[in-house]
């Protein structure tokens, strides 16, 4: 019989004192490469002019921080309770504490810690955080000890992650949070996570998350067609609605929804040709293209919704 994913052993741990790098491992641990997804969904309440001011730019930045510490201590939490699955998954057996580069209760340590610096942060600097901050980590320690078990339910648990991050921003800065520019990245969200599954369908299977006994690559492959579908649909339906009343400029439109929809070819077609790594954001980093695409997205939704509000920060 063949070699597959599932036919891998636990990776063997290793002595301590073989491993001197515990300064980098802790690094590690926390995972600062996904760290950029609070920089991409937290500032989205700059699409309203009226954020663009110093005081909220402040208020935003704190929120970044706290989100940041917040998903630090998700991840520490995540990788203790999985770190015998772990072992057995052709890449997350290198993590610092599946591989035994980092013990147990030096994790649960800097865990402790930095959910100490967080309940600091909120009480000083933006207490009225504490709830969207309180329902991520909630939303976590669920998925944690049973919704990741629940196929579908999974999903959903780990998108609305990323809308409690939305809705952090929004509190931040005082605005009222678009309703379908919300539903437009929740659409998306959904769909890279979809396309994560699809990858971990085809490198780990159930063994690794039993959810995905749950799910077939049919299945996921339908999924992604209707939410990436729907990602395009609420998006076009933000700059009809909630962005039009803004709109200084309809050229900006007409380029900035071939933009978008190009963007999102790009990902699908990297998630069927190429496969996404088991990391949908490592992937779309990796991109030049779509990162290109991203940026030009940017600049133009920014003219769309008028510069005036540039305009407060001299």
């Amino acid at each position: 019989m063949s070699s597959t994913p599932l036919d891998l052993p636990p990776v063997t741990v290793r002595p301590a004192r073989e491993h001197r790098r515990p300064a980098r491992d802790l690094l590690v641990l926390l995972r600062p490469h996904q760290w950029v997804k609070n920089l991409l969904v937290v500032p989205l309440p700059l699409v309203h002019p009226s954020a663009w001011n110093p005081p909220s730019l402040a208020r935003l930045a704190g929120a970044v921080l706290i989100f940041i510490l917040a998903s630090s201590v998700v991840y520490v939490g995540n990788d203790i309770a999985d770190r015998d699955r772990d072992r057995r998954h052709p890449v997350k057996r290198h993590r610092p504490i599946a591989a035994g580069h980092v013990s147990v209760a030096l994790a649960a340590g800097a865990g402790c810690a930095l959910a100490a610096l967080l309940v600091v942060l909120l009480a000083v600097v933006s207490p009225g955080l504490a709830w969207p901050v309180a329902g991520y980590l909630a939303l976590n320690v669920l998925y944690s000890v049973w919704l990741k078990h629940v196929p579908v339910v999974d999903l959903f648990v780990v998108v609305l992650g990323f809308e409690a991050r939305i809705v952090a921003g929004y509190q931040a800065v005082g605005s009222a949070p678009s309703v379908w520019l919300l539903l437009c990245v929740f659409f998306l969200c959904l769909t890279l996570i979809l396309g994560k599954r699809r990858r971990e369908i085809d490198d780990a299977g159930s063994a690794h998350r039993p959810a995905l006994a749950g799910y077939s690559a049919a299945l996921v492959d339908q999924m992604l067609t209707l939410s990436a579908g729907l990602t395009a649909v609420a998006f076009l339906l933000f700059l009809g609605g909630d962005a039009s009343s803004a709109a200084s400029d309809n050229l900006a439109t007409l380029v900035l929804v071939p933009l978008s929809l190009f963007g999102l070819f790009r990902y699908l077609r990297i998630l069927t040709l190429q496969g996404v790594d088991g990391d949908p954001v490592r992937a779309l980093l990796r991109d030049r293209v779509i990162v290109s695409t991203a940026l030009l997205s940017a600049g133009l939704l920014t003219v769309l919704l008028g510069v005036d509000g540039l305009g407060r920060l001299s």
